[in-house]
């Protein structure tokens, strides 16, 4: 059964394995926006430490917070699709259990969209380490185009709202990694263009042992997407790799 969608809503999407450390400051964040129409959609995904607790403490304190416990492991892909299938918001927000925003992105984010008419947009953010240092800010172009996605993925997960009632919902598919990339590489094949608000407004945690740490295998990975999930042909895979590649080792230094 379809919900009916809440005009000016923005669903936030929180899947949560194991961050009793950080869980805490992520909801923070949220409550602490200045844009107040908002459903935070928490899923515990079979938590072993007492990241549920802390969830519904803050849950039980504000309303808007909905915290969902999963009654066995789904992963990250399947939790989010879970809580985009229970969200009512006209716009899905996205944001990890150990990632933060400043108190003015979605009031700012929002107010950008409805200005550009735009059905996606993504911010610039910061990334940090475990304790909050900063260690690097990531900068995003004003309108990223199919092409420029295939060289560089700018969309941050943490700074992604897309606008449900323009797309519908949109759900990532089943990858071990950059599941969000491949759903971003597909919405901007409908929409032309991804809007990019050129603020920094989140702070997205490196972590010691991150999923996408792993360069050579990320690198296998996104040779996977271009083959296999775009469909490019050898010469425009090569062509795109060697982008890909060029601005990563940009990135790291």
């Amino acid at each position: 059964l379809e919900k009916k969608m809440k005009k000016n809503k923005v669903s936030i999407i929180i899947p949560v394995y194991n961050a009793e450390k950080f869980i805490g400051e992520t909801i923070e964040s949220v409550i602490s926006q200045t844009y107040t129409d908002w459903e935070m959609l928490i899923l515990n995904d079979r938590s072993t430490d007492s990241s549920y607790e802390i969830i519904q403490k803050y849950a039980q304190k504000d309303k808007r917070i909905k915290a969902i416990d999963s009654e066995k492991n789904i992963g990250v892909v399947e939790g989010r699709n879970r809580l985009i299938d229970e969200a009512d918001g006209e716009y899905i927000a996205f944001l990890d259990a150990d990632d933060y925003w400043k108190e003015d992105k979605l009031k700012k984010q929002i107010e950008f969209m409805k200005k550009e008419n735009a059905a996606i947009s993504c911010t610039e953010y910061t990334r940090v380490t475990e304790e909050g240092k900063p260690i690097n800010e990531i900068k995003i172009k004003e309108e990223i185009t199919y092409r420029d996605l295939l060289k560089n993925n700018y969309l941050g997960c943490l700074t992604v709202i897309y606008n449900a009632g323009k797309l519908g919902k949109r759900y990532f598919k089943e990858r071990d990694k950059n599941e969000d990339y491949v759903l971003w590489l597909e919405i901007v094949k409908d929409t032309g263009k991804i809007h990019g608000l050129k603020e920094n407004l989140a702070f997205y945690r490196v972590l010691n042992k991150s999923r996408s740490s792993n360069k050579i295998d990320a690198a296998k990975v996104r040779w996977r997407i271009y083959r296999d999930v775009e469909k490019l042909s050898l010469f425009q895979a090569a062509y795109y790799f060697i982008n890909y590649v060029i601005i990563a080792l940009k990135k790291t230094k």
